[in-house]
């Protein structure tokens, strides 16, 4: 079977990891095209990458015949728009988290793709790595007991100012960068959908939040934590934990475990410490996005579970005094 030909909507800085690299080093995909809004530096992009086709316009490469799907690693508040109109080009959709700018765009979204006979898969890596796989057998097992907490978090210092996850207009923040892991993070774990009970902000501009906290409830006696910032006293965090009725989880690194990870567990059977090998976590999404696309396999992030991603950070910032984001579909 040929290769699942790719188009690249945007020369974003993580399209290399997430995209071209894991596909270079599959038989089943391939990078095709790459469209920029400067063309230079698609045509730069195209040459270090090695891109057969560099489209001046998003527009012309969603009429390119020879693209099958579409990587979105747009601004946020583009994610909506440029998803929808991939999909009325017959395209398939890998999109980068967040998913959209607010639920009402997730569920528009999810409505167009349900009825379009493409895939839409949001590009959360970190949950098709055996790690997340691990780490939900041991949840299920019953060896923590009665599930009664679950925290999760993602902290790193982004220094720019003028960069464009700090820009509110195009739907940045630190929930939305970084804090919309942890959100999903937290959800997986749980298996459930959570209450937003309480939200703590610290900005870097008006409206944007360059630190968030939120405590969350999911009935029966179970609670929750996500913690994120993108500029705070926490320099750099990734971590998850359970806490159980007789014992408790803790992972370190739970969304990059490819470099480095450690799962400890404590029970009633005492305490073991493992790491989860495996590759690249962007590998192995790719290999479920072709696998959804060529062989009808359900992804793990489909567009259900966006919108319910996008309904927590939305209710957190509500939470915190804040407005959710808007995109560019809102006005629409």
């Amino acid at each position: 079977m040929e290769p699942l030909r790719f188009g690249c909507l945007g020369a974003a800085r993580i399209a290399p990891n997430a995209l071209v690299k894991p596909a270079k080093a599959s038989a089943d995909a391939e990078v095709r095209a790459v469209a920029a809004r400067d063309p230079a530096r698609a045509a730069v992009f195209a040459e270090r990458h090695g891109i057969p086709v560099v489209h001046q316009t998003y527009e012309a490469l969603l009429a390119d015949e020879e693209v099958d799907a579409v990587y979105n690693p747009s601004p946020n508040g583009l994610h909506a728009e440029w998803t929808l109109k991939a999909l009325d080009a017959g395209k398939h959709v890998l999109c980068e988290k967040p998913f959209t700018a607010n639920a009402p765009e997730a569920e528009r979204v999810a409505a167009a793709a349900e009825g379009s006979g493409r895939v839409v898969m949001e590009a959360f890596h970190w949950r098709y790595h055996p790690l997340a796989a691990q780490a939900l057998e041991i949840v299920k097992s019953g060896e923590l007991g009665e599930v009664r907490r679950v925290e999760a978090a993602l902290c790193f210092p982004l220094f720019r100012r003028d960069d464009i996850r700090w820009q509110l207009d195009l739907a940045g923040g630190s929930l939305m960068d970084a804090g919309c892991y942890p959100v999903h993070i937290v959800r997986t774990l749980a298996g459930q959908e959570p209450m937003v009970t309480h939200a703590t902000t610290r900005l870097r501009s008006p409206g944007v939040d360059r630190f968030m906290q939120a405590e969350l409830s999911f009935g029966a006696g179970m609670t929750g934590r996500v913690t994120t910032s993108m500029w705070s006293s926490s320099i750099l965090r990734s971590s998850a934990a359970v806490i159980g009725e007789r014992g408790r989880m803790h992972i370190v690194n739970p969304i990059g475990p490819q470099v480095f990870n450690l799962v400890t567990v404590r029970s009633s059977k005492g305490t073991r410490r493992q790491r989860v090998r495996g590759g690249s976590t962007y590998s192995y999404q790719l290999a479920a996005f072709v696998a959804a696309v060529r062989g009808g396999v359900p992804p793990l992030t489909p567009p259900a579970d966006s919108v319910a991603n996008m309904r927590v950070i939305d209710d957190i910032y509500r939470a915190a005094g804040l407005v959710p984001r808007r995109g560019t579909t809102d006005s629409q």
